[in-house]
Formats: structure tokens, C-alpha cells, sequence
């Protein structure tokens, strides 16, 4: 069981870490050649873009890996969610692209229209695309679903050096006609990110070819909705508590302050990538298992298994990353404007892990068919989001963001633990699972807090923590090893 899942979360963590990496290696040379005022158009615009991924795709991924445990008819069941995905995405860029003058001056960006539009279309494309990599995943070909994923990064990768990098120094005589063109800046990324997706979108054309409009079943598609739109709610609930702050930072602080704020905080929030990339790797290998293994007599033990190593593994990359942040924010920021945003790291680090905890305990509504409470449980997140952001905003900045997302995910964590115990009990290690998380926190706000980001302290606590770690797990260690 063990290996199986290891190796699926090897392959479809690959694809992923390369997907979510390139764009956290491309960030340092985008904080260099921008500062805080270029830099807030992207941090403005994608940070709504979870909220349409989310609409777009509308809870059909996990909704068809649940029915496909219980409908026979794969190809009815591929063109109901997929077409119902497709729809909503051409539904959007129709609607945007019609309306994208008065979106952009409902964003307080009359003067960004062209770069809506390219967000607007990358959007579509992506919801395009959702569906193929979904069947991908239920086909049993990580393979070629890490393929393309890291086609899209690749991709993306080169063309953001391209146009930011490249093209700058080769000056009036350009590239095959092409000049740099410093008023349209931050652009570039835009248009780079455009190009990966259209390919990617093109590389999955192949699997669309199993859709039929014939397929396509009202009935089921009912039944997939009333399954699925709690996990939207959950979903949107969600990108409000991780991005959505960026807009609220933008609408409640003065003009003048509020885009800059917007981006520093944007900005320096892409260190925790080092800690998703993780998280993010770990559930698209679990989610299909976590169904898959429902009806075992010992699931129960299996998942709670699962979450000490999960947990183990956050503490330490989020001790990992405390211990060095002093010089490991500055030296990937390389632009000082954004060092004043760091104090907040360690605080959106720990709600980071909050957040995959929670994630991983989503797995009692899943099974018991009761989404309905991820969808209470994310509102309660949002909740909490908005109203800290709303009260301490206007005179705490950033800062308010950074503690509305850590109690955010608290909330939704220990809610979600205490329901999941009563719906669909899972034998959870609590008690060592709260001393890992507490011994992290307490060493990682030592190192970066009160020693001041010593480099050794930090370090040395980190060993400590490590070793004790090493001793306690010893066993499962030595059977992960063989």
C-alpha cells in the first residue's frame, strides 16, 4: 500500500513540484526587475484567479473520481463533467472578454484592460484543460500527465528569462524584430504564462476525443452537481482565506500605499512555496487513494498513519525554512523594497500548515458523502478571514493578513477534527501530533523572533528537533526505507 502510493505521489509530485517550482524560481528575477508599484498588476489579478479556477471547474475532479467508484459507464461519465467544465470555461471568456473594460474599472485598473484580457484567456484555457488532466489521473497515466505539467513550466520558465532577462540587453537591435518595451513591464509574464498554457492545452486535445455531446446525461450531471457544489463553496471559501487579502489589502488601505503593501505581501508569501510544494505533491497522490481504499477493514489506521507522516514532514520543513529565513528572504527577494514584508513569513508558514492538516482530515466528509460541512467548514475559514482583514487592515496592513490566514486555518483545522470524529471517526494520533506541531512552532519563533534569524541557532535547533524526531519515528523510518 505503502509503495503504491509513495510512487504515485513520486510521479505526480514531480509534475507538480516542476509546475509550482519554475514559477517560484522565475519570482526572484521578477522582484529584481520590478519593484512593489510594476509588481501589483500580477499580484492583483492572480490573486482572483483562484476564485475563477474554482468556478470553473466547480468541484468536477473530486466529484469524478467519487462517482467513478460507483457508475460503470466511464465514457457518459467523462462527457458529463468534462462538457459541463468546457462549458463553464467558454462561458467565461465569452462574458469577460465582452464586459473587460468595466471589470477592469470595477478592479481599480481603467488603465490595465489589455492585461485583463490575457489573464481572462489564460483562465479559460486552464479551465479547458482541467478536465484531460483528470482523466489522465483516473487512466492510471502519471506519465504523461507529469509530462505535460512540466512542458507548461519549462515553457513558461524560458519565455519570463526571455522577456525580462534576454531581451532587455539585446537592445534596439531585438530579437527577430522584437524589442523590449518597458512600458508594457510586467506584461511579459502575462503573455509568458498565455503561450505555456496554450500549449498545454494543445498537448491534451487527444484526450477530449473520448467526449461526446451524445454522452452527456442531465440526469447524472444533477447528481454530480448536488455532490459537487459544496465542494465549490468549499473551494471559493478557500482561495478567499489564501489569496483573496491581496484585494482586500488593495480596497481598504489609502491609495498610494495600498498597491505597494498589496505586493510585498505577495511577494514575500511566495517563500511558503517551499512548504506547498509539498503538501501539493502529497494530496494528488491521496485523494484517489484515500477512495480506492475506503472499504478496507483498516483504512482508518492506514490514513491516521499517514497524517503523523505528513505532519512530521511540514514541522520540519517549516522549522527548515524559520531556521534560514534571515538570509534566505533577502537572497531570493534580491530586491530590498521587499525585505520590510518578511517579519510575516513565519506566521503564514504556520497556517500554511494548519491548512494541509485540514486538507488531509477532508477525507471524512469525502467518504461519508457529507461535503456539505467542507463547504461550512471553509465559510467558517472565510469568516474569520474577512473579518480580521476588515477590522485590523486599515491600521495593521499586511500584518492583519498574515494573523487573519493563520487563525483562518486553525479554525477550519480544529472544527474540522472535531466533526470528522463524529461522522467518520479516524484514530488520529492527536496527542503526538499537537507535540510535533507545538515543538516547531515554539523552536521556529525562537530562531527567527527572538534570536533574530541567527543562522547557527537556528540551525542547531533545527538538528535537535530532527534527532528527537529520528528517535520517536524510528520504526516507521527503517519500513519506509525498505
Amino acid at each position: 500500500m505503502y509503495k503504491k502510493l509513495l510512487g504515485q505521489t513520486a510521479i505526480y509530485g514531480l509534475s507538480t513540484v516542476v509546475i509550482r517550482l519554475f514559477p517560484f524560481i522565475i519570482a526572484p528575477f521578477v522582484t529584481e526587475k520590478f519593484g512593489p508599484t510594476a509588481l501589483a498588476p500580477f499580484i492583483d489579478f492572480y490573486s482572483v484567479a483562484g476564485i475563477i479556477i474554482v468556478l470553473l471547474s466547480h468541484g468536477m475532479e473530486t466529484t469524478f473520481f467519487r462517482f467513478a467508484e460507483k457508475i460503470e459507464d466511464s465514457k457518459k461519465l467523462i462527457s458529463t463533467s468534462t462538457l459541463s467544465v468546457i462549458f463553464a470555461s467558454l462561458l467565461f471568456v465569452a462574458f469577460s472578454y465582452i464586459f473587460r473594460t468595466e471589470l477592469a474599472i470595477a478592479f481599480k485598473t481603467p488603465d490595465q484592460v489589455n492585461l485583463l484580457t490575457l489573464i481572462v484567456v489564460v483562465l479559460g484555457l486552464d479551465g479547458l484543460s482541467t478536465m484531460p488532466f483528470v482523466i489522465l489521473r483516473k487512466t492510471g497515466r502519471p506519465k504523461k500527465f507529469a509530462i505535460i505539467k512540466i512542458i507548461n513550466g519549462i515553457v513558461n520558465f524560458l519565455l519570463v528569462l526571455f522577456f525580462i532577462v534576454l531581451l532587455p540587453k539585446l537592445g534596439k537591435e531585438g530579437f527577430l524584430g522584437l524589442q523590449y518595451n518597458a512600458d508594457f513591464g510586467i506584461g511579459y509574464v502575462f503573455v509568458a504564462n498565455l503561450v505555456a498554457s496554450a500549449i498545454t492545452f494543445i498537448l491534451l486535445i487527444q484526450e477530449l476525443k473520448s467526449v461526446s455531446f451524445k454522452e452527456f446525461d442531465w440526469s447524472l450531471w444533477k447528481k454530480m452537481m448536488a455532490y459537487s457544489w459544496p465542494i465549490t463553496i468549499a473551494g471559493l471559501a478557500g482561495v478567499i482565506n489564501e489569496t483573496m487579502d491581496r484585494q482586500f489589502l488593495k480596497y481598504l488601505l489609502p491609495d498610494g500605499t495600498n498597491t505597494e503593501q498589496m505586493a510585498i505581501y505577495g511577494a514575500v508569501c511566495k517563500i511558503v512555496t517551499f512548504l506547498t510544494l509539498f503538501r501539493q505533491a502529497y494530496l494528488l497522490g491521496i485523494e484517489p487513494f484515500f477512495f480506492s481504499h475506503a472499504k478496507n477493514e483498516n483504512s482508518g489506521n492506514s490514513y491516521a498513519k499517514l497524517m503523523d507522516m505528513f505532519v512530521i514532514v511540514n514541522c520540519i520543513i517549516l522549522l527548515a525554512l524559520c531556521a534560514n529565513l534571515g538570509w534566505l528572504g533577502p537572497m531570493y527577494l534580491r530586491n530590498p523594497a521587499y525585505n520590510i514584508g518578511l517579519p510575516i513569513v513565519p506566521i503564514v508558514l504556520m497556517a500554511a500548515v494548519f491548512l494541509g492538516i485540514y486538507l488531509n482530515m477532508s477525507v471524512w466528509y469525502k467518504l461519508s458523502d457529507k461535503t456539505i460541512y467542507g463547504a461550512y467548514l471553509s465559510l467558517l475559514g472565510a469568516i474569520v478571514t474577512i473579518g480580521i482583514n476588515v477590522y485590523f487592515i486599515p491600521k495593521y496592513g499586511f500584518w492583519a493578513s498574515s494573523w487573519a490566514t493563520f487563525f483562518s486555518y486553525f479554525a477550519m483545522m480544529a472544527v474540522s477534527y472535531f466533526l470528522g470524529q463524529k461522522f467518520y471517526p479516524v484514530p488520529y494520533n492527536i496527542k503526538k501530533i499537537i507535540a510535533y506541531l507545538l515543538g516547531s512552532m515554539l523552536l521556529s519563533i525562537l530562531s527567527y523572533y527572538i534570536f533574530n534569524g541567527n543562522f547557527y541557532v537556528g540551525n542547531a535547533l533545527l538538528i535537535i528537533y530532527i534527532t528527537v524526531v529520528a528517535i520517536t519515528e524510528k520504526d516507521i523510518i527503517k519500513r519506509l526505507i525498505r
